[in-house]
């Protein structure tokens, strides 16, 4: 079964070609991050003109590396959510247009659940069950994979996503859009630990908060500041990136730990 998928759930329009859910045919991406880095974050408004702008070339040259026409396609599928409104509305509208003009299937597909059968492809023995850590973008979500179309959420941020905490934190230490990348990087050449809060890691439940973590980073630049001290950015980067993981990893491997599936 070959499936004709589109993404436009933020700030990248891409189109792929899928077969059977396991062997990608072509994956194209057309990306605005360096339209967006001016503005420190993703623009919704930007985001769905480049969107409307990008659609038909990116459906274009997904079918084409693929070596596949429309009429090869067995169902189209398009992101339904969670996103930017503006932005997902425009592959739905591509994907729903295709699929009334070919007569074919169309599908809705969760943004989430895409993460997660993303590792299908990457893994190609991949089975269910198994524990899900999904962190994109303003999403953090822990799930119980019970089986291909089955799942439990079993925790979720109360507040700041892992995304959003990085990007603010980078914001602060004057790191360029996206912060990712970059604090990762430095995070590398640190050397001295900070004491930063593991937020929520002994919480008798499966649910982040990185709100907190993140105002404790931000009173640290502060206070250094005003003291006149010097901010090792790497040691900075280090101490805080460690803090985000070790509560992801506490709060992934307990409940993997409770399934069983440890």
């Amino acid at each position: 079964m070959k499936v004709l998928a589109v993404e436009s759930s933020c700030d990248e329009t891409s189109v792929a070609v899928v077969k059977d859910g396991r062997e990608v045919y072509s994956n194209v991406i057309a990306s605005q991050i360096d339209t967006h880095k001016k503005f420190g974050g993703v623009v919704p408004e930007i985001a769905s003109r480049q969107h409307v702008e990008a659609i038909n070339t990116v459906l274009k040259e997904g079918l084409d590396q693929a070596g596949v026409k429309l009429e090869d396609i067995d169902i189209i599928a398009a992101t339904k959510g969670p996103g930017l409104i503006g932005a997902l509305l425009v592959g739905l509208s591509a994907g729903k247009a295709l699929a009334l003009a070919t007569g074919k299937p169309f599908v809705g597909v969760n943004h989430i659940v895409g993460h997660v059968c993303a590792n299908y492809i990457s893994f190609k023995d991949l089975e269910p069950p198994f524990i899900g850590l999904i962190i994109s973008g303003g999403h953090t979500y822990l799930i119980e994979v019970k089986d291909y179309v089955d799942f439990t959420l079993h925790g979720r941020t109360v507040d700041d996503a892992v995304g959003e905490a990085f990007d603010k934190v980078a914001r602060s230490l004057g790191l360029a859009y996206p912060g990712g990348p970059l604090i990762d990087a430095l995070a590398k050449k640190g050397k001295e630990t900070i004491e930063f809060p593991r937020v929520m890691i002994k919480e008798d439940n499966y649910n982040f908060s990185f709100s907190g973590l993140k105002t404790a980073v931000l009173n640290y630049l502060n206070s250094t500041r005003l003291r006149g001290e010097e901010i090792v950015t790497e040691d900075v980067c280090k101490s805080f990136q460690e803090a985000v993981v070790d509560v992801l990893l506490e709060k992934s491997f307990r409940l993997a730990r409770e399934k069983n599936m440890d």
